[in-house]
């Protein structure tokens, strides 16, 4: 963006940045939220990071592209592994993540809140189960 050599940079961040949901910014543009990105040196790109609520939209949308369908046809397995994967990525810390996941699931609120339920339970029996292993061995 500044034009001193750094386009491999801004090639090689482009796709984290577009992952994430951020948008680049020349560095003289950066606000004080922004995150300015040096190379070699040199100020090269400005961050702007998505307010988390649209993280999670982009999250989803990504979800989507990478099932090939939309999440709603997902069977309830593949639906499971979702909230499992979204909660390991603090996706029902942002308000109303609950129920912007269900709705992007076809779910309730209250079947989110049971994969949940189930992923913990699951988490436990494999943390018992590897204690166990320990005791035995």
């Amino acid at each position: 963006m500044t034009g001193t050599g750094d386009e491999p940079f801004i090639t090689a961040v482009k796709p984290l940045i577009d992952a994430m949901g951020g948008e680049m910014l020349p560095p003289d543009e950066a606000g004080p939220d922004d995150v300015v990105l040096s190379w070699e040196g040199t100020e090269a790109v400005a961050v702007r990071l998505p307010q988390l609520a649209d993280s999670l939209d982009h999250i989803l949308a990504a979800m989507e592209r990478k099932k090939g369908k939309p999440l709603a046809d997902l069977d309830r397995k593949a639906k499971q592994e979702v909230v499992r994967m979204l909660e390991a990525r603090g996706a029902f810390s942002v308000r109303h993540g609950v129920e912007t996941v269900a709705s992007a699931l076809g779910v309730s609120r209250f079947t989110v809140y049971n994969y949940l339920n189930y992923a913990n339970e699951q988490r436990a029996k494999a943390r018992a189960g590897d204690e166990q292993s320990r005791q035995d061995g």
